[in-house]
């Protein structure tokens, strides 16, 4: 998807996210990536709760994160999500992090999941009400 991102969520880098030289820790970044990504469910009205009370969850099965430029403390961050990819039981989550102050980049990075029945752990087919919300939020681009 070569579409811009439409939702984003702060994050203020906390001094015990910071290492020895200063930055940012490398591992960090996902969870930045899984803060965001629960932000933007939320945002486009179908909540991770909601996806327990349909009886479904996600299990992450790939992560990547590419570094950019070093994050210290106290910056403020923008972490960017969007679905890149919504399959049949598979979505790729796209991230963008970028510095409030200047507008660098300093990370991105991508999370696949799969949806799973919430008894069992069966794969199972992405929920209707997931993908119409995602549809509706990020138009008929998604695949």
């Amino acid at each position: 998807m070569s579409q811009p991102y439409r939702f984003s969520t702060p994050i203020k880098v906390r001094f015990n996210e910071t290492d020895l030289q200063g930055h940012v820790n490398f591992g960090h970044y996902l969870f930045y990536f899984d803060a965001a990504l629960t932000e933007y469910l939320q945002a486009i009205d179908y909540s991770y709760q909601r996806m327990l009370e349909d009886g479904f969850d996600m299990l992450y099965l790939e992560s990547h994160c590419n570094y950019k430029s070093p994050a210290h403390w106290p910056e403020l961050l923008n972490v960017h999500a969007r679905i890149g990819h919504l399959g049949n039981r598979s979505l790729r989550f796209e991230f963008e992090v970028r510095s409030v102050a200047d507008g660098r980049q300093v990370a991105s990075g991508h999370i696949v999941a799969v949806t799973v029945a919430r008894q069992g752990w069966e794969p199972a087919p992405i929920p209707a009400g997931l993908r119409a919300a995602v549809e509706a939020y990020e138009g008929p681009t998604v695949e």
